[in-house]
């Protein structure tokens, strides 16, 4: 299952890995302290992203891994070759109050598709906080582990 470094603000779900915020002991603050770090260079990442590639900016919960991967890729080299080609020029500000309401919606089909029972099945398990728990856990350890690999 694939997960979203994520802040205080959202819910306990699998799916989201929030730093924690009462630290007790070293591994806590290891886990924090590497979690907070990734988090806040994925979303100037993210946000430069935004600006220049809608695809970014809608709903991903329908796709698989693989699929995300390729377009994150794509953006990524599209964003380089652009910064490439327009080195004198290159500016990153943006102004959200000029983005325009008329984008295209994605088109939604009406009916059952054939893999919604499997749907519902992942959403109850991404939003169990217990999952969420053990989940969090296991990339604690996993950190750590590494963590003690390195000082040996």
């Amino acid at each position: 299952m694939g997960y979203y470094l994520s802040d205080g603000i959202y819910p306990r779900w699998a799916t989201f890995v929030k730093t924690i915020s009462l630290l007790q002991g070293p591994k806590a603050r290891l886990f924090a302290e590497r979690q907070e770090s990734v988090r806040k260079d994925v979303e100037r990442v993210f946000g430069v992203l935004q600006t220049w590639f809608a695809i970014i900016c809608g709903p991903a919960r329908n796709m698989d891994k693989g699929e995300l991967g390729m377009i994150m890729k794509a953006c990524v080299i599209f964003h380089n070759m652009i910064v490439e080609d327009e080195r004198d020029s290159y500016d990153l500000t943006f102004d959200y109050d000029d983005v325009d309401n008329n984008t295209p919606q994605p088109n939604v089909q009406q009916g059952h598709h054939p893999c919604y029972a499997a749907y519902l099945r992942r959403v109850v398990e991404i939003h169990d906080p217990a999952l969420h728990a053990r989940l969090q856990s296991n990339i604690i350890e996993e950190i750590w582990n590494r963590h003690r690999a390195r000082q040996n």
